[in-house]
Parts: C-alpha cells; structure tokens; sequence
C-alpha cells in the first residue's frame, strides 16, 4: 500500500515508519523538519509540510490508500492544546480533496475524563492530572471523527505509556473502550512498547475489525 505517515519523526513513528517499509508499503512521511528522519529506503519519501494546512497536505495524500497519524503534542498547564484537533481537522480535510478515505490515529488510554477511575492511585491522582490537557485535546480529536467524519474509515488507536522498546511477538490484548480490562474491570498493565503500537496500527490496514471506532490496545 501507498501510506502518508504524520508524525513519523516521532518515536512510535519512526518505529511505523521502519516496519511499513519492511512489510513492502511504499511510504510518504509528511514532516516538519525532515533533518529529524534520518532513514532512508527506495520507497521512503520525506516530505517538509504544515500538518495543520489543508493545502499543504492535499498534494502529498492524493494516489494514497491510506494516512497514519503518529502525531503527539506536548502537556501545556497554563493554556489549552489544539495541536490534535487542528492536526485532524487540516487532515481529514485534505483526504476528502485526495479521495483517500482510511485514516488510523494514535491517541492513549483514558482519554474520556471518567475513564480512569480504576487506575492505580499513581496514575489517577499524579500521572493523568500531569497530562489532562494532552488527553483532553485527544478525546475533542475523537469525538471530531465521531461526529464529522461518516465518509471516513477511521480508527483510533489507545496505547498505555509508551516504552521505547522494538516490536515483539506479543499478542495483542483489544477492547473497545478507554482502556484494556482484566476480568475485575481493572486495566491490565499501564505500559506497551512503542514499536508494538506501531505493529499493531499497520495490522489494521488488513482488516475491518475497528473502522468507525476506537480501540485501547496493550499487550501480553
């Protein structure tokens, strides 16, 4: 497949970025510096573009089957983050203007503000306080798909903290929600290797299973 990657200097993206190319996809990374994405591969193209322009993106996504978002902005504590919203919005539109109508995006776990009532104490009452304006955007980017997008195949993807680890063997543990339950309604685990995320976005490219809804993700 033809896939338009944004965030692929990210951490997790470079990690899709790698394994897309492995599997034979020919690849357009849609960046803001490009220095940042030292890779190279015949059917890697790395490409200086404005995610949040419309016009920017447009060029680059036409004769594409499909745009992998990667994207990840920065906790702010004295004023609001917009950066996955106006991402999305620049995005999606420029899909409708290519005719390219598959997107998988990257959010996290506990994204809804009620949903992590059954973490641990650490997580519920020092972690997700840190970053509730990064889940706070991400759940507005999420109900943007939800409500605006019927045209689009979307899925969201929630991981748990990232760890910087390669992809593994690991099976993947699903749930259609804000976080993975064990049998008790409690999360299973808080942490997955970025280059699984990875493993697991390229997995949908193949299958039906979460378009139109969004899936946390983890693995054994």
């Amino acid at each position: 497949m033809k896939l338009a990657v944004l965030g692929a200097t990210g951490q997790t993206g470079q990690n899709l970025v790698k394994q897309a190319l492995q599997q034979g996809h020919v690849v357009t990374a849609l960046v803001r510096t490009p220095s940042k994405l030292t890779l190279e591969h015949d059917n890697l193209k790395v490409i200086e573009a404005n995610i949040f322009s419309e016009e920017s993106l447009t060029a680059h996504f036409r004769d594409h089957d499909a745009v992998i978002s990667c994207l990840g902005f920065s906790p702010a504590f004295f004023s609001y983050i917009t950066g996955y919203t106006d991402s999305m919005k620049a995005a999606v539109n420029a899909m409708r203007q290519a005719k390219v109508n598959r997107m998988i995006a990257m959010t996290s776990w506990y994204t809804e503000p009620n949903s992590g009532t059954q973490s641990s104490y650490l997580i519920r009452f020092f972690l997700l306080p840190m970053i509730r304006s990064v889940l706070t955007n991400m759940h507005q980017m999420e109900t943007f798909l939800q409500q605006n997008c019927d045209d689009i195949n979307w899925t969201v993807v929630r991981p748990p903290g990232l760890m910087n680890q390669p992809a593994s063997a690991k099976e993947f543990l699903t749930h259609e929600g804000y976080f993975v339950p064990d049998s008790s309604g409690y999360p299973v685990g808080n942490s997955v290797g970025r280059g699984d995320v990875a493993r697991f976005m390229l997995s949908l490219l193949n299958s039906n299973a979460w378009v139109k809804k969004g899936v946390a993700m983890t693995t054994k």
